[in-house]
């Protein structure tokens, strides 16, 4: 039992807006994720499939109008909640922009984004070694140089600053990233920097670092299967242990 499992039951989960379904490789409906945040007494509850530059799991382009309907549809037969339609954009390309249209970015409700593997991106080349050095550095501990921890750091910075990026997801995971300057781009540019409960990310060392700055916070479920929905507390433990006050996660509230 962990000394933090006490202080976790003072907090719960106002909202969850980091949540798949089967429009990407989740494994359950929008309907089905939004019964399980009622069961848990979310009041907002958000679907963000992943975006539509990934290689094998993003959402198709033409599926956005198809979510939007459904979520039209079932908001009335929900009124207790809130339905959201986002995306987790990726992040790749060198000039900033994500995978995402001006036009379908308007048509959601919010932005997620973050590095993941599987993107091509503007420079298909680079992206690949990109992949394949961060790949090595996640796997086996390797091959993560400084160079490349200031490729990924930039990337993301570039993007934080040409986007209207609410969450920055599992930040400093699939790679070296260095997290301070991160963080102060997030600081700039109103972003929350996520405590993902399905990466450890960021790791508790790193969050040690971060609870020293003026970054606020968000913790996700980033649930790939219904039952996960809500999921909060692993993260909530992490952050404790890291010296974050729970005042600075910006979905949780005092019971």
């Amino acid at each position: 039992m962990s000394k933090y499992d006490n202080d976790t039951k003072r907090y719960r989960m106002i909202y969850d807006i980091h949540t798949h379904t089967t429009f990407s490789h989740g494994k359950g409906s929008i309907e089905d994720n939004v019964k399980v945040a009622l069961r848990k007494g979310l009041s907002t509850i958000g679907i963000s499939d992943h975006g539509p530059g990934h290689l094998t799991y993003g959402v198709k382009r033409k599926d956005f109008p198809a979510m939007r309907e459904e979520i039209r549809r079932l908001q009335p037969l929900y009124p207790e909640i809130r339905i959201l339609l986002g995306v987790e954009a990726n992040i790749i390309n060198a000039s900033g922009k994500l995978d995402i249209t001006e036009k379908e970015e308007q048509d959601l409700d919010y932005v997620l984004a973050g590095y993941h593997y599987g993107i091509l991106g503007e420079q298909p080349i680079s992206a690949i070694r990109t992949h394949l050095v961060n790949l090595i550095a996640s796997k086996y501990g390797k091959g993560g140089n400084s160079v490349q921890k200031r490729i990924n750091t930039e990337l993301i910075i570039k993007a934080l600053h040409e986007n209207q990026i609410k969450v920055l997801t599992h930040p400093g995971d699939k790679g070296p990233f260095d997290l301070l300057p991160i963080a102060k781009a997030c600081e700039e540019t109103g972003t929350l920097m996520e405590i993902s409960t399905w990466h450890e990310a960021p790791i508790t060392a790193e969050l040690k670092n971060l609870a020293a700055t003026e970054v606020r916070f968000i913790i996700s479920s980033d649930a790939h299967s219904p039952q996960r929905v809500g999921t909060f507390v692993p993260g909530l433990k992490r952050a404790l242990e890291a010296g974050v006050d729970p005042a600075r996660i910006d979905n949780l509230e005092e019971v």
